[in-house]
């Protein structure tokens, strides 16, 4: 009986110790990141700079293309317009929702969004394409 009980307290330290050394099982998580679409000529080098060089053009496009319709302007239409949209699995954008502003400041943003071009690669997520979702602010200002 006394041997029993010594193998039973030696077992079971041994599975304390074992789960201390290895971690935690229950507490471990895998989490999968997201890896962002690439912008044309942004293919080189690693995903940081990927993802830095795609924040670069998508600014530049945006401020390249921005226009402020010109009846809205007269009419010192102003207001911040909230475009929602993802770049699905080909590489093409698609938008999901507009928010904000005027019907015509909508529109603008909304021009100025599909006119993003189409991405060397799709976004990923565990080697696979997936669509990734983007919100991007227009603030419309006179300066009336």
């Amino acid at each position: 009986m006394k041997n029993l009980l010594i193998a039973v307290c030696i077992l079971f330290s041994t599975t304390i110790f074992a789960q201390e050394e290895w971690g935690n099982v229950v507490a471990n998580k895998v989490t999968l990141k997201e890896i962002p679409p690439v912008w044309p000529g942004c293919e080189a080098g690693d995903v940081a700079q990927r993802d830095k060089c795609f924040d670069e053009k998508l600014t530049s496009h945006i401020i390249k293309n921005f226009r402020y319709p010109p009846e809205a302007y007269k009419k010192n239409d102003q207001g911040k317009v909230i475009v929602e949209f993802i770049i699905n699995e080909k590489g093409l954008v698609e938008i999901k929702k507009v928010s904000g502003g005027s019907k015509e400041l909508q529109e603008e943003a909304k021009r100025n969004i599909m006119s993003i071009p189409k991405m060397s690669k799709p976004g990923m997520l565990a080697g696979k394409p997936r669509a990734i979702s983007f919100t991007v602010p227009f603030n419309f200002k006179t300066g009336k």
